[in-house]
Parts: structure tokens; C-alpha cells; sequence
């Protein structure tokens, strides 16, 4: 068998069907859309939202769309385990995560979590703390200050 040789499995491929060309062609004048009404025009279908004119269903269930927060504060979390990279008594601030990838846009205000262990004393300067992560940083000697 050879290139040129190749062909599609018989009745594999179907024409094309070139409505709205005569009257011959089978598909002319209305090209196989009926007589007027809106679909019958250029553009003219329903969306899959429009129900007629009854209120559609997503209207009708409204605690089915879910809800944004516009004041939802969004952190990038730090897990304790992650601020092991630091030696001892080091100031860890945002910008100083940045620096060692730790974070990757300082775009977002910084959240520790209290994930993993800490064995060295570090001052730790972020936007929020949890509960757990506070209380670790304190318990291993260290300091925990807020950003405004």
C-alpha cells in the first residue's frame, strides 16, 4: 500500500449540505427553515435561557447560583512547617518570603498557618495569624506582629 493508495472507508465522508442555492438543489428558497417566524430568520433562535416568557428556572432558584462576598478577604496561606527555612531570631516579613519563593506576589495580604512544627525563635510579620500557628510561634521563643 502506498500513499495515493489511501482512501476513507466508503460512505465514511458525507457532502456538504449548500442550502439556499435554487430550487433544483433540493434546499432552495426557505433552504429547509420553514416559512418566517423567528426561526426562520438570520440570528433568530431562542437562548437556552428563555423559557417563553415564564420566568426562567434560574431566576426561580436563586440560593441555586451561589453567592459572592465583595468584602471577602483573600490571603495566601504560610504553612509554620514552610518558615523552617529561616535561621534563628530572623525577621520573617512578607517581602523577605517573597524573596525566597516562598510566596509568589506579595499582591494578596499574607496568612500563617499553623500546619507543621517550629523548633527556633523567629519574629514573624504578616497580615493575619491563626490561632494555632500564634500560639507555636510564642511557644518556640518567637514574635508575632501584625501588618495594619
Amino acid at each position: 500500500m502506498k500513499l495515493h493508495d489511501l482512501r476513507p472507508d466508503e460512505g465514511s465522508r458525507k457532502k456538504r449540505k449548500r442550502v439556499g442555492r435554487g430550487i433544483a438543489a433540493g434546499q432552495g428558497k426557505t433552504a429547509g427553515r420553514g416559512t418566517k417566524g423567528q426561526n426562520a430568520r438570520s440570528g433568530g433562535r431562542v437562548s437556552p435561557y428563555f423559557e417563553g416568557g415564564q420566568l426562567p428556572l434560574v431566576r426561580r432558584l436563586p440560593w441555586r447560583r451561589g453567592f459572592t462576598n465583595i468584602n471577602r478577604v483573600e490571603y495566601t496561606p504560610v504553612n509554620i512547617k514552610q518558615l523552617a527555612v529561616f535561621e534563628p531570631h530572623a525577621v520573617v516579613t512578607p517581602e523577605v518570603l517573597a524573596q525566597r519563593r516562598i510566596v509568589r506576589s506579595l499582591s494578596k495580604p499574607i496568612k500563617i498557618l499553623g500546619d507543621g512544627e517550629l523548633d527556633k525563635p523567629l519574629h514573624v510579620v504578616a497580615h493575619a495569624f491563626s490561632e494555632s500557628a500564634r500560639e507555636k510561634i510564642l511557644a518556640a521563643g518567637g514574635q508575632v506582629e501584625l501588618i495594619g
